[in-house]
């Protein structure tokens, strides 16, 4: 029999007097990134540090009386604990770096997210989306931004990988107490536990609200797992891309829904409402409910200021990593939530469609996330044009170029992921400024720092690095029962050898095993005595992805050859603290990902933040940041259809690298043992990029290009109780009612085939208005090159000005345009609605072209 107890409680440690700074200190996230806050925990016991995974209130839960009493006593640490409780105060009370235009005082923007990726201790992520977000978090404190983070905690995280003696991935989870965790329950004025309802199919399933505190950024995550709901619902909430379709969107609701209402219970209205994936989508119907119920408004009305007021970001470049829903399993749960907006079954359904009325079509949180936002973006500049052909069906009267996605390339927290050696070195040099404002600290002093200095510093990381996985490996070897011979024979990991690391999610289109395509060359590149070379793989797959294991397993078969026992090596558990340190030891980055598929990758650049030199596909990020001299290209522009003449082709550019440039380059040493040209390449790399692919460089993007827009709209539209919204809901059902009838009867220019670059083309138009007025039109050019089958690549717009309007109703318009640059340039010319106080930020999609 199983015992449970009658009634729990939380028992808070016991602190000395003088340790009591700890309390708060613990339950600050802050010391994930001030690297002397996490020495001051490391310093009370270094091993319970590490066997609680760097989590600073269990560790105080743990530690003996005897030991707390004793550091009570320490004076040298007592002065550790005032330099860091004074740095955090100091923190907290900041002014903000990042004042943005548009913003009002007061204005607080809500960043929704399915994972947070903030500490090894908070499992609550899987990848790059996760630590993308929790970066965002820790940006937007460093630069004093008004945002608040809203998420889920599952109780069992994201699952702990271990891989069996045949090299398969085993999924373990974890009971995750939040009594333990740095989290704390949200409050009420009455002193209880907040908690919303979510009406779900014929019942309210409840959440509970804790929040984590990210310097000044808080986030609240919701749970299910409470004793008022039934067993299943409990279950909800326990992981982290766990179940099945009903498990999703079951989460999906807590996260969309529940989210607002949490933050309506705490008293945040949010002006902005920022979606991280479309996982968050339902947040728009929330609000839009919301807004009908307060101002009395239809749900035309209602839409307008919410979806002005929202931002989302798309992640996804394949069809396939969007969330699908049968319409069926919308109806059941949904139903209770389109019918309190006014709406029946199909026009909600619609909402997440990119065909309107196709019933054979499922329901897409992404579309409906697109449909229900003012301003979306890429993660990349290579990925805005992926983003724009994938959703260009939801666009059917715009050219592609055209679709309304732009692109904000992704960056990291350089205090999170630059090393604490490498953190020393720029403060000396660069100064302090690189870690809170890293666009305006002067990085050029990085070439000022002695090739000896900065080498030695790096060949310190590596160290650390190999010293971990030895470690590490050996323990899982251990683990899995393996014979001792497999332990201690052959090669180990060489401190000093040539480490390339590939760290990220195992999936098909990353390849992580190009590497292996051919084992004998590898072998040879691998096994050079005189200049030896090691791959550190890590990385999880998906627990329901049996090709992504598959590649791990292979890694692994690999990695017991002879001829790569101790040159090859896939290191288990793949977490944050894992991964900064491979981003910081290793010599290489390997990027290897099927191109156009990888939407951004921010792995490589916390890599060329601490000076590793990056080696990648020109996919995502690489693309629009690779400068020669830096880092290395693989494969260049190639893009074959067939993609096993892709994976030819890339792998053996791939060797051809190794072998000619980068194996040569880092053994390339003087007299001192330095490799002068590899260390003026590390220069070069951080100087490059460090600055310009920050997260606080991501964050004030979004302020001045999304946030500062949405929050302006969300006012305007709200004003004297929807007035302006009102009136623009019923100019645009004017407006679609009688859009078909809208021509273009001519266009007419001067005429001439052939014309000097800055010479202005004149084009006059006339168009019959159809029941709208001229005053209800927009007549633009938008022209640029043609290619060899004439189609127009546009690459700039110019407006035509009313005239006036005949007896016939015909309306005329007239301007001009000049193109600057040579070859066969073209025109077209676009109608689309204009009204005074339609904010520019939304789209209405309609357009006719001539």
């Amino acid at each position: 029999m199983r015992l449970r107890p009658a009634r729990t409680f939380i028992v808070e440690p016991n602190l000395p007097g003088p340790l009591e700074p700890l309390r708060k200190l613990s339950r600050n996230l802050y010391w994930t990134w001030n690297t002397d806050a996490a020495a001051l925990f490391e310093r009370i016991d270094r091993e319970l540090w590490r066997a609680t995974d760097h989590n600073p209130v269990r560790l105080l839960q743990l530690v003996t009386p005897e030991r707390l009493h004793e550091l009570a006593e320490d004076a040298g640490f007592l002065e550790h604990q005032r330099r860091v409780a004074e740095a955090l105060e100091a923190y907290l009370k900041r002014p903000p770096i990042l004042t943005v235009e548009g913003l009002d005082r007061g204005d607080v923007i809500a960043y929704f997210s399915l994972e947070f990726a903030l500490a090894e201790c908070l499992p609550n992520y899987s990848g790059g989306l996760g630590v993308l977000a929790g970066d965002h978090l820790k940006s937007a404190s460093d630069l004093g931004l008004p945002l608040v983070g809203v998420g889920l905690f599952y109780h069992e995280g994201y699952f702990r990988q271990e891989i069996s003696p045949d090299g398969w991935q085993q999924e373990v989870y974890l009971d995750l107490d939040p009594a333990t965790l740095p989290m704390q329950h949200v409050l009420g004025a009455d002193g209880k536990p907040v908690e919303v309802s979510i009406p779900f199919d014929g019942r309210d399933v409840w959440a509970q609200a804790w929040r984590i505190d990210v310097g000044k950024t808080p986030l609240y995550v919701l749970s299910t797992n409470i004793e008022r709901n039934a067993p299943p619902d409990r279950e909800i909430t326990a992981r982290l891309y766990g179940g099945d379709n009903e498990t999703r969107i079951q989460q999906e609701m807590v996260l969309g829904i529940g989210g607002v209402r949490l933050l309506q219970a705490l008293g945040i209205e949010p002006a902005v409402c920022h979606m991280n994936e479309g996982h968050s989508a339902l947040l728009g119907v929330e609000r839009i409910r919301a807004a009908m119920e307060q101002f009395g408004a239809t749900f035309a009305e209602a839409r307008l200021p919410v979806t002005g007021a929202t931002v989302f970001t798309t992640h996804t470049a394949v069809a396939a990593g969007i969330d699908l829903f049968p319409p069926d399993l919308v109806r059941r749960y949904l139903a209770h939530t389109w019918q309190r907006l006014g709406l029946d079954d199909r026009a909600f359904l619609d909402l997440g469609r990119t065909r309107p009325g196709d019933d054979g079509e499922p329901f897409s949180m992404a579309v409906l996330g697109l449909n229900l936002s003012g301003y979306r973006n890429g993660v990349s500049k290579l990925h805005r044009g992926v983003s724009q052909r994938l959703w260009e069906t939801a666009w059917p009267n715009l050219p592609r170029e055209l679709v309304p996605i732009d692109a904000i390339t992704n960056g990291v927290h350089l205090p999170t992921w630059v090393s604490h050696e490498m953190g020393e070195l720029f403060d000396r040099y660069v100064g302090p400024a690189w870690r809170d404002d890293p666009e305006r600290a002067n990085w050029m002093a990085v070439y000022d720092i002695p090739d000896e200095e900065l080498w030695r510093v790096h060949e310190g990381q590596r160290q650390q690095l190999v010293l971990r996985a030895k470690q590490q490996h050996t323990e899982d070897l251990l683990r899995r029962g393996l014979p001792a011979r497999e332990i201690e024979g052959g090669r180990t990991l060489d401190p000093g050898a040539l480490t390339i690391g590939f760290a990220r999610r195992f999936a098909g289109y990353k390849r992580a095993t190009l590497l292996l395509r051919d084992l004998d060359r590898l072998a040879r590149i691998l096994g050079n005595a005189e200049r030896p070379v090691q791959v550190l793989f890590s990385g999880k797959a998906h627990p329901r992805d049996d090709g992504a294991k598959a590649l791990i397993r292979e890694v692994v078969q690999a990695s017991r050859s002879p001829e790569f026992r101790g040159r090859l090596l896939l290191l288990e558990r793949y977490d944050v603290e894992l991964g900064r340190l491979l981003v910081a030891g290793s010599d290489v980055w390997l990027n290897t990902p099927l191109r156009p598929l990888e939407a951004s990758g921010t792995s490589g650049m916390k890599a060329c933040a601490n000076g590793v030199l990056h080696m990648s596909v020109l996919d995502g990020w690489w693309w629009e940041a690779y400068r020669p001299g830096t880092g290395w290209a693989i494969g260049r522009n190639r893009v074959d259809d067939d993609p096993e003449a892709q994976d030819a082709f890339d792998a053996e550019s791939l060797y051809g690298l190794l072998e000619d440039e980068v194996i040569p380059l880092f053994y390339d040493r003087d007299a001192q043992g330095v490799p002068r040209e590899w260390v003026r390449r590390m220069k070069a790399t951080i100087v490059t990029y460090a600055p310009r692919f920050s997260t606080n460089r991501m964050v004030s993007d979004y302020a001045t290009r999304a946030y500062a827009p949405a929050a302006a709209a969300w006012h305007a539209l709200r004003a004297n109780g929807l007035e302006r919204a009102r009136e623009v809901a019923a100019w645009l059902e004017r407006v679609r009612a009688g859009w078909n009838a809208v021509k273009v009867y001519a266009v007419e220019d001067d005429g001439s085939e052939v014309r000097p670059a800055g010479a202005p083309v004149r084009v006059r138009v006339q168009l019959y208005p159809g029941p709208l007025q001229p005053t209800d039109l927009k007549v633009d050019i938008v022209y640029g090159r043609t290619g060899a089958g004439r189609e127009l690549q546009i690459e700039a717009e110019a407006p035509l000005a009313f005239l006036s309007q005949q007896e016939d109703r015909l309306c005329r318009y007239e301007g001009s345009f000049a193109p600057d640059s040579g070859g066969r340039v073209g025109y077209a010319v676009r109608v689309t609605p204009c009204h005074p106080h339609l904010p520019p930020v939304i789209c209405t999609g309609l357009a006719h072209w001539a």
